[in-house]
């Protein structure tokens, strides 16, 4: 063959067996929940159970052969880019208004609470890593991940694990800011059970029986839509759900670039250290802005007749937002290195961080919940503590426990308050550029996000602070 390649080489299929494995460890891992009742019960999604089966495997795998079943970087790339296909994928989505005076309050306090989650987190984490760093010489800034992992699931927490490891010198950061993503969903999952349990012996009818999962209807309208393109016409509709994500990335990647080639490089100094790793770790935010820029495109032409039809469709949009937050998932628990785990520089920060996570923020939530959501508290307290400790599909699944056809605001104000988390963290999701650079950084960045947090009480309470008197 003149091209170089066997089709028999391993290089040719590495990637589709990659791909198998996780998509394997997934199936096995469903199979197991829906037979053993302990698994079912636990809330465990089954891309989490999927992935520690085959860190498992892998591991067992090594022992006898001396390698990996995995390329490393193809794990790290599946994670990276999931996240991002992601977002652009439920950012294409057509969501109807926000109305009434009442519901964007609810909307708005959500976002104070998901932003207070993330502050409380990279508080208290900061605070372990800090003390830990003159005690054990752990790594000062390693704190800093645990609302990234915890709060923003697997993606971020390698992202900037990652970036740590290469610019800072942080010793297995991309496996520090994995394990912590990874311990949030058995977090959320420990902390979900408890509550619920705690629900149960309080007699509370909403938790007396074992809901059965929410089905999504599959009606044809619901898949069609009203002036949709067909299901299957010379292109298949899904095809296009995933031309329009996939180009919306490409589109990201270009400006990404162009930003990193024409401004950032020259530019050097803070710039390349601080402001170009920031960027390319917030790619799913760049993905995002660019599909939300498109779609408005789009709906503006409608408008006015230039274009006829819907091209985007809600049903497959979330589908595949869904099959890539579980691959994420799956990829981003198959690449921790358990190695790391003989170093207490590694595992005693991990394992205090970790904890001081999960009980910060259930103490957290279920305080701040019961006074700004008092009409469907309980139900915000799930949402919320499983959202700030997994992801917003984590958090679904502990909702649907006690709310499983979504009749109170809970679910609505998850998806409605995202702009309003990003205006409100952008000021820590800056800090996570700088908080590295030296200890006398990481106090700062942490005397920050004590004050951020103090704000964010402050809007919390409004109400009562600045009531008018009659």
């Amino acid at each position: 063959m003149t091209s170089g390649f066997n089709f028999w080489d391993g290089e040719i299929w590495s990637f589709i067996v990659t791909l198998a494995l996780l998509f394997g460890g997934m199936l096995l891992a469903n199979l197991l929940r829906r037979k053993i009742r302990f698994l079912r019960k636990s809330l465990l999604p089954s891309a989490v159970l999927g992935g520690f089966l085959v860190l498992i495997f892998d591991a067992i795998y090594k022992r006898i052969f001396g390698q990996s079943m995995f390329d490393l970087s193809t794990l790290e790339a599946l994670t990276y880019h999931g996240l991002g296909l992601g977002f652009i994928a439920l950012a294409w989505r057509h969501l109807d208004g926000v109305k009434g005076r009442k519901a964007r309050k609810d909307v708005f306090n959500t976002s104070t609470v998901t932003v207070g989650g993330y502050l409380l987190q990279a508080v208290s984490g900061l605070l372990i890593t800090l003390c830990l760093s003159y005690i054990i010489g752990a790594f000062a800034a390693g704190g800093i991940l645990l609302p990234m992992g915890y709060g923003q699931g697997p993606g971020q927490a390698f992202n900037w694990g990652t970036n740590y490891q290469s610019l800072y010198g942080f010793t297995h950061g991309s496996s520090f800011g994995l394990t912590i993503a990874a311990m949030g969903f058995v977090s959320a999952c420990v902390g979900g059970v408890y509550y619920l349990n705690k629900m149960r012996r309080a007699g509370d009818a909403r938790a007396m029986t074992e809901n059965a999962e929410a089905v999504e209807d599959l009606s044809a309208e619901r898949i069609t839509g009203g002036n949709e393109i067909p299901i299957s016409e010379s292109m298949d509709k899904l095809t296009v759900q995933f031309g329009l994500v996939f180009l919306t990335y490409l589109v990201a990647y270009a400006s990404m670039w162009l930003l990193y080639h024409f401004v950032l490089e020259p530019a050097g100094g803070f710039c390349m250290n601080t402001i170009n790793p920031l960027i390319w770790g917030f790619n799913f935010l760049v993905g995002t802005a660019w599909a939300i820029l498109f779609k408005n495109i789009g709906n503006k032409l409608r408008s006015k007749g230039i274009m006829k039809r819907e091209y985007t469709n809600n049903f497959m949009l979330n589908r595949i937002s869904g099959l890539m937050f579980d691959l994420m998932v799956v990829a981003s628990i198959a690449a921790i290195d358990l190695s790391a785990f003989r170093y207490r520089e590694f595992w005693v920060p991990l394992l205090l961080v970790c904890i001081a996570g999960a009980l910060l923020t259930y103490w957290y939530v279920s305080w701040i919940c019961r006074h700004l959501f008092p009409d469907y508290s309980d139900e915000m307290l799930l949402a919320m503590y499983g959202m700030l400790t997994g992801t917003a599909s984590t958090g679904i699944i502990l909702l649907r426990e006690i709310d499983p056809l979504f009749k109170t605001p809970t679910s609505h104000n998850l998806i409605y308050q995202n702009l309003w988390s990003i205006l409100l963290g952008a000021p820590m999701l800056l800090l996570m550029g700088v908080a590295a650079r030296s200890r006398t950084m990481t106090w700062l960045c942490f005397g920050i996000c004590s004050m951020l947090f103090a704000l964010i009480l402050l809007l919390q309470f409004r109400d009562r602070l600045f009531r008018k008197k009659s």
